[in-house]
């Protein structure tokens, strides 16, 4: 069996009929053994229901906290019902709710206008004693320079744009100058006492982008297997769990500044995840690697179609090579990447059969099988004429 069968019954047992946005497995299975705090936190999560937000619950409330969500509450209506505080409305109209309301900790997970930030300060600037604000790698002003770390350059906003009138498509067109300018909305309304969390490719259980999914998905089908470029091409993830977990622990010690949150730790590099990926199989898969150069005349594109990677010899050399020194001091920690593979496994057999086979027939990332095949026989042809 590909993956162990207590993590698949684990995993059946706790979906339970999860359809699309509608409803989440129990996760139960994702609540650490934490210990208890020191000392008990008011916290606020902005969202709470989509990706990162349901870690950064279960992880703060076995921490012993009391947390509240604000959010439009339609995603998942009352997901957490029981569980937290809610309160409804929306970043970008009607944020009442929050009138009046004190918090030790505000984490804003949804932000990406400036205007969002800015509206919900009405209520929360001088009312909270830390805000934690998820950016994005994307800030960074330069996709080539390897290492970069929090000091470098950011990207501007582009000329005219307007940051506090925006329809969605401009937001989703200038998304890490967005960021940019929402990082210094933050600092200008809690001066002091913010932290911003750069990540880089968030993967785990939940994720619908199935940027990472792909991979043990792929790899658990056997045979050969499409690798891009060289074994040696630098990748960076980051677990949600790792990361959401983390941030609450930033909260408990009032950590403030900037962090790049990608990892594992040091280089790490495509063979080292695609291989760390195949130790939870026994489907006998074999790599494949096959140059950047051939892979762009065939139209196999970095990222889309080979998730993860990004070539190191072109212009996005850095986006997979950035530094995570601050955080690593700061005390961020990574699991396994073999323990992500499996539980990402295990959750994507749970979900509806639209959406497995949507990433079979390379919809969301990666490539369909016959796709890949015709790559593959394509190298070899090219491979046996030389």
């Amino acid at each position: 069996m590909p993956t162990s069968r207590r993590s698949f019954i684990k995993w059946s047992a706790a979906a339970g009929g999860a359809i699309g946005f509608g409803a989440l497995p129990d996760i139960a299975w994702s609540t650490p053994r934490a210990a208890r705090a020191r000392a008990p936190l008011d916290i606020l999560i902005l969202g709470g229901t989509g990706f990162t937000g349901p870690q950064q619950v279960e992880y703060a409330i076995a921490r012993g906290h009391r947390v509240t969500l604000f959010n439009r509450n339609t995603r998942r209506p009352d997901y957490f019902k029981g569980k937290v505080e809610q309160l409804v409305g929306d970043l970008n109209g009607d944020v009442s709710a929050l009138k009046g309301r004190s918090f030790d900790v505000v984490i804003d997970n949804p932000t990406t206008a400036p205007a969002w930030v800015r509206n919900a300060a009405q209520h929360l600037a001088g009312h909270t004693k830390h805000y934690i604000f998820i950016s994005t790698q994307d800030v960074y002003a330069d996709d080539s320079r390897v290492w970069a770390d929090e000091t470098d350059k950011l990207r501007p906003l582009p000329a005219g744009l307007d940051p506090y009138t925006l329809v969605q498509t401009e937001i989703s067109r200038n998304y890490g100058p967005l960021k940019a300018r929402a990082e210094q909305e933050v600092e200008k309304q809690y001066p002091g006492i913010n932290t911003i969390i750069r990540p880089g490719l968030i993967v785990g259980p939940l994720d619908r982008t199935d940027r990472f999914t792909y991979w043990p998905v792929r790899i658990d089908r056997g045979g050969d297997v499409l690798a891009p470029g060289r074994p040696t091409d630098p990748a960076q993830i980051i677990d949600v769990r790792d990361m959401a977990e983390w941030m609450i622990r930033l909260a408990e010690n009032r950590v403030f500044g900037a962090f790049n949150a990608m990892g594992p730790r040091g280089l790490y590099t495509m063979a080292d995840l695609l291989y760390g990926i195949k130790g939870i199989t026994t489907a006998g898969a074999q790599f494949i690697w096959v140059p950047a150069s051939f892979l762009a005349e065939q139209k196999v594109s970095q990222w889309r179609n080979m998730p993860v990677w990004f070539s190191p010899d072109g212009a996005r050399a850095g986006i997979s090579a950035k530094s995570n020194d601050r955080a690593i001091a700061n005390g961020l920690t990574f699991r396994p990447v073999a323990v992500t593979a499996s539980d990402t496994l295990a959750w994507h057999r749970t979900r509806p059969e639209a959406e497995q086979q949507a990433l079979a027939d390379g919809k969301t990332a990666g490539i369909s099988a016959a796709r890949e095949a015709e790559v593959l026989a394509a190298w070899k042809a090219k491979n046996d004429k030389s």
